[in-house]
């Protein structure tokens, strides 16, 4: 059984779209995570720190909304910053660059305890072994590097930063639109469709089939 790091059901909901009935299940585990500026570290630590835990396949998700002028920001802040700032400030802060764009960004660590075979997508390949490259827990000198290594998938989906429109959608949603429309302007159906989530799960269920 694979145990989806999460304490929120949709997300495991969202993964049952992509991967074969009655495979997953919701872990409700709470690991610490690490201060990095890129997403990968934080779910290739959260992975390892997860599947000690259980000691079972598990997957763990890291994601947040990337602006292109702010260089990145909020990124792995992006739930802090929401939570101390509002989405207005984020919009206020942006609508004066003169490059708005932006990206919801995911990204899916897995970890079983085996190794795993190189990925034919390069940007996996380099993923996996930045993932690798970051090791076990620091305060442990004896294990290696590579001791568990973690395989992450990423999804994103494009867009820019806008004034809030839209009464839908939860979080950043307002302020992001996607093809002319905010996520907040959405059907449920149509934002799950574009998911930077569902993008980087069905990603790793292509390779899961095979695992």
């Amino acid at each position: 059984m694979l145990r989806y790091v999460t304490t929120n059901p949709g997300k495991v909901r969202e993964a049952e779209r992509y991967l074969p009935n009655d495979s997953i299940a919701r872990l409700d585990f709470d690991y610490p995570e690490i201060q990095a500026t890129e997403l990968g570290p934080i779910a290739a630590q959260g992975a390892r720190e997860a599947y000690r835990h259980a000691d079972e396949p598990v997957l763990v998700d890291d994601a947040g909304l990337f602006v292109e002028g702010l260089d990145g920001f909020p990124g792995p802040y992006s739930s802090y910053v929401e939570e101390t700032l509002g989405i207005e400030r984020v919009h206020d802060i942006a609508a004066d660059l003169d490059d708005r764009r932006a990206a919801f960004r995911c990204v899916l660590g897995y970890c079983d305890g085996d190794d795993f075979a190189a990925s034919p997508d390069p940007v996996d390949r380099g993923d996996r072994n930045a993932a690798a490259a970051a090791g076990p827990d620091e305060g442990d000198p004896e294990a290696a590097p590579d001791a568990l290594p973690v395989k992450l998938f990423e999804g994103y989906v494009p867009g820019r930063i806008v004034a809030p429109r839209g009464e839908g959608g939860f979080g950043y949603d307002p302020i992001f639109e996607h093809d002319g429309e905010t996520l907040a302007e959405m059907s449920t159906d149509r934002k799950n469709a574009i998911s930077h989530r569902g993008r980087a799960l069905e990603k790793f269920a292509e390779w899961y089939a095979d695992r």
